[in-house]
């Protein structure tokens, strides 16, 4: 008996600059995972409702709604919901907290696509996994 293919993981990603999302969606896209890409935390918080996902990539400093506001309002919906903030404020994500929560890490802007990928790796599937997408 062949076992059924597992979906690959849905990424919902959230940055109010463009080329960022563009960048991360092509990246992540290319090695085989799913995306939804939205410009702001309200859309972010709407797309979850609406659909799975088992990581959200946030930026952390974005008009109206931050990335650390983001967060707990899709996890509490989302249970197990992973989180990757991208931020060159790192500073700024533990300014009201000593450490992240479990399931959250954070990267700094700008990445390389390979440090973007290692790091949705490790919360994803725990361990730096190769591609989702086998290759062509």
């Amino acid at each position: 008996m062949t076992a059924l293919p597992t979906p690959p993981p849905r990424v919902l990603i959230v940055d109010d600059e463009l080329q960022v999302r563009m960048f991360v969606e092509r990246v992540l896209r290319k090695a085989g995972y799913e995306t939804t890409a939205v410009s702001d935390g309200p859309a972010a918080v709407e797309a979850a409702k609406l659909e799975k996902f088992d990581l959200l990539v946030t930026d952390l400093m974005m008009p109206g709604m931050a990335g650390d506001e983001v967060a707990p309002r899709v996890r509490a919906f989302k249970r197990g919901l992973k989180v990757l903030y991208l931020t060159g404020f790192s500073d700024h994500l533990f300014r009201d907290r000593v450490k992240l929560f479990e399931g959250e890490a954070f990267l700094d802007k700008p990445c390389s696509p390979q440090g973007l990928l290692e790091a949705v790796s490790l919360l994803v599937f725990g361990h730096i996994e190769n591609p989702v997408r086998p290759p062509q």
